[in-house]
């Protein structure tokens, strides 16, 4: 029975072991033990004479205000969000203000994105590294003394059983890697999580997995707890278009973000509202024969009656919501005779259709909702999800190839990229300068796996255009100088104006299906470039309908969906009360101006403009500026009711 210990027993054991120089691994995302870490990185900025490594990714921190008014948005929000005294990571802060001390190294191998971009010993300390490597690198080099973690527990004494839960992603690796290599075992200590969903696969484990179990009901971490996302009329057409690469009976794997909402959202929209989802995939198309072939041979357009697989590294919301729609339905069985014959429609012994699993992942992050989804599954539900160590989900590996490759039939793999070029390269984690904006992640092992699954495809997302500072720039690029899928892994991009497949095909056929999906904006110029480098021939010429991949254009094809009630600001409800959503598109029409010079005179007119509705006034609460006490204040007041009144008329 493993012994219950205190915080700070829980670090004096880590010490002990680790002498002059410790080495920790803590999980990425939701499972840090946030009080235990920032009780052991105390003890290591208050002594300098001892070295700490964490090896650790994802380090999650709430957002920070970049204004006044942010600040007064944000605040009573995440109070309610993350709960008043949420325990902040304090290397997070220190990494932030470049203020880690000499004697302490944190290793990540994923940023939360953009968060460490202006942060030089962040930068210098990150490993770039797949994540199903990680565990190999630990063991061959790291040395650890300690992995810490929120674990779920059920029962009590000898009788109780533990889930690693939300990351049996590298724990279990890392510690079947040590052990490989005749390593000493280095302690486990769980920090047992009150709300921590409890899941089963091999996520569970007994009381004799751990070294020391830590109470994490006092002091309380609340868990991390995702808002949900708003989807912009692009998004939604990238989620539609990708939706028709999905085949009925196959395999899904998502990331998290509004893209990834997109496309779970125009699922259920296939299978819930199949004429209205029809008509919006074919307002998109425009009738172009060579995508209506490629869907035809590699996706669908009919609602499932089969049903799909989940097979993703990360478990969320989207998962949640295909499963209550009955599409995520397809079991896999470890029997790989079982999962030929149903791969042939031949019948199968029902004894051995028992159990199964409709989904496999090695962590979850999610809203408020998903985690409550996630605590109150049970019977066939509960059973059918499978966490498990992230080699068995991000790669064909160790054994399990052609049971996986049975399992995984007709997979595609959703993830999004930051660029690509016209020669099928994908930047996704950092840019050319090095500076490193998230990380690889699994996005690689899905790519590779797609090529090496029979019927398989990677599917890269990609908004066409992105605003830089003020000027307006091209997502699709003729090169760029950091790749993270390299050309030669190329295969399928969508943006919000179509799907180019690149797989198999020659430079020119890639750069003509590229700038076919780039935005009309661009397409001259990269157009020429490719012409002057001899990727297209001379008297190439840019076809009338690429001219029309502009917003406007989009708007317009997408107008009788949106009209409909189909295409929702937020797909899955929101976490902003009735208050917030009202005085939301105010405040980014005045962070839309206040950057940008040429903008300054609308919010010069924003201060004379009339006072507005007197439910306003209940905008102006929400920010405390309902009685200006100050100068700045009603300055301030003045410019939020212009916002107000300018954001309404548009």
């Amino acid at each position: 029975m493993t012994t219950p210990m205190t915080i700070d027993a829980a670090v004096a054991r880590i010490l002990e072991r680790g002498g002059a120089h410790v080495a920790v691994a803590a999980p990425l995302g939701l499972g840090k033990p946030n009080h235990l870490l920032n009780a052991l990185y105390a003890r290591f900025k208050a002594d300098a004479s001892r070295r700490l490594t964490l090896y650790t990714a994802l380090s999650l921190d709430l957002p920070e205000a970049g204004s006044e008014l942010e600040r007064r948005f944000l605040g009573p929000f995440l109070a309610r969000q993350f709960g008043a005294d949420y325990p902040r990571l304090d290397y997070v802060a220190d990494m932030k203000a470049d203020r880690v001390p000499p004697n302490v190294r944190i290793e990540e191998f994923y940023f939360q994105s953009g968060a460490m971009m202006h942060a030089p010993r962040a930068q210098r300390d990150y490993a770039s590294i797949n994540y199903t490597a990680v565990a190999r690198d630990l063991a061959e080099h790291a040395q650890l003394h300690a992995i810490v973690q929120l674990v779920a527990a059920r029962g009590s004494a000898a009788d109780a059983r533990y889930s690693l839960s939300c990351n049996p992603d590298v724990t279990l690796d890392v510690l079947e890697a040590i052990a490989a290599n005749g390593g000493m075992r280095p302690l486990v200590i769980g920090v047992v999580h009150p709300d921590l969903p409890f899941l089963g696969g091999a996520a569970e484990v007994g009381g004799g997995f751990f070294d020391g179990l830590v109470d994490g009901s006092a002091p309380a971490q609340p868990l991390f707890a995702l808002p949900r996302n708003a989807v912009d009329v692009a998004e939604y057409a990238i989620g539609l278009h990708a939706s028709t690469l999905v085949r009925d009976g196959g395999t899904l794997q998502i990331g998290i973000g509004a893209l990834s909402d997109a496309i779970v959202h125009a699922l259920l929209l296939r299978q819930r509202r199949n004429g209205d989802y029809r008509a919006a995939v074919d307002a998109l198309r425009g009738g172009d024969a060579a995508t209506d072939a490629l869907v035809a041979r590699w996706g669908g357009v009919a609602p499932f009656e089969r049903g799909l697989y989940g097979a993703s590294e990360m478990i969320m919301d989207g998962f949640m919501h295909l499963r209550r729609a009955g599409i995520l339905v397809r079991r896999v069985y470890d029997d790989i005779e079982t999962e030929r014959a149903l791969a042939a429609n031949r019948a199968v012994d029902p004894q051995k259709l028992r159990g199964g699993h409709y989904l496999k992942g090695a962590f979850y992050l999610g809203s408020k909702d998903f985690y409550a989804w996630l605590r109150a599954l049970d019977g066939e539900d509960y059973a059918g999800l499978a966490m498990s160590a992230v080699s068995d989900v991000n790669q064909l590996y160790g054994g399990r190839e052609l049971l996986d490759a049975e399992q995984r039939r007709d997979a595609r793999f959703f993830n999004t990229c930051m660029m690509a070029t016209l020669l099928g390269a994908a930047t996704s984690d950092a840019l050319e300068d090095g500076r490193v904006v998230s990380g690889v992640g699994g996005q690689y092992n899905f790519v590779a796996m797609a090529h090496a699954l029979a019927g398989g495809r990677s599917v890269l997302l990609l908004r066409a255009t992105r605003k830089n500072g003020r000027s307006l720039e091209s997502n699709v690029r003729w090169s760029y100088g950091h790749a993270t899928i390299p050309r030669h892994l190329r295969d399928i991009y969508v943006t919000e104006y179509g799907i180019a497949d690149l797989r198999g095909r020659s430079d020119e056929a890639c750069v003509r299906a590229m700038l076919a999906i780039a935005d009309a904006r661009f397409v001259d110029d990269l157009a020429a470039t490719a012409v002057r480098h001899g990727k297209l021939p001379r008297d190439f010429r840019v076809p009338d309908a690429w001219r029309s991949n502009t917003p406007e254009a989009l708007a317009e094809r997408l107008r009788v969906t949106k009209a409909a009630g189909l295409l929702p600001a937020f797909p899955f409800g929101t976490d902003f009360d009735a208050t917030e959503q009202r005085l939301l598109p105010a405040l980014l029409w005045f962070k839309s101006r206040v950057g940008d010079p040429r903008r300054w005179p609308s919010l010069v007119a924003a201060l004379f403009a009339p006072r507005g509705r007197t439910d306003d006034i209940d905008l102006l609460a929400r920010l405390d500026l309902a009685h200006p006490a100050s100068i700045r204040e009603r300055v301030l007041a003045r410019l939020v009711r212009g916002a107000i009144a300018r954001s309404r008329a548009h």
